[in-house]
């Protein structure tokens, strides 16, 4: 017997702010949205699933668990979630490939190079 990936979860102190920061992210959408919980995706039919929860107090430390993009424009896609309010960040990814930036919450996630 296997597993389906239904989602990923995140903490958030604003779900819906940072629910709608991600969707904007990848071109999903919110498909729910609950007191206190909010998920996006692609289409409403389509899995995996990102559902945002609250959480009080700022996050603490590094991700131990973060999303890889792999644009087809590495270095317009950096300049444009920058713009949306990501930042960069230092977590000694040295020079590997990958931009590391985080979201309006401090979350990481790194923005690959291309496959070439």
């Amino acid at each position: 017997m296997t597993s389906v990936w239904e989602s990923l979860t995140v903490v958030a102190r604003d779900p819906a702010r940072l629910a709608r920061w991600w969707a904007e992210a990848l071109g999903y959408r919110v498909v729910a949205e609950r007191p206190g919980e909010v998920e996006i995706r692609q289409s409403a039919d389509r899995l995996p699933g990102i559902v945002f929860l609250p959480v009080s107090g700022d996050k603490q430390g590094r991700n131990r668990l973060h999303l890889d993009l792999r644009p087809a424009d590495q270095e317009a896609e950096v300049e444009r979630l920058v713009d949306m309010g990501a930042r960069h960040v230092d977590v000694g990814q040295g020079d590997a490939g990958r931009t590391v930036l985080a979201d309006p919450e401090g979350n990481e996630f790194c923005v690959l190079r291309q496959r070439g």
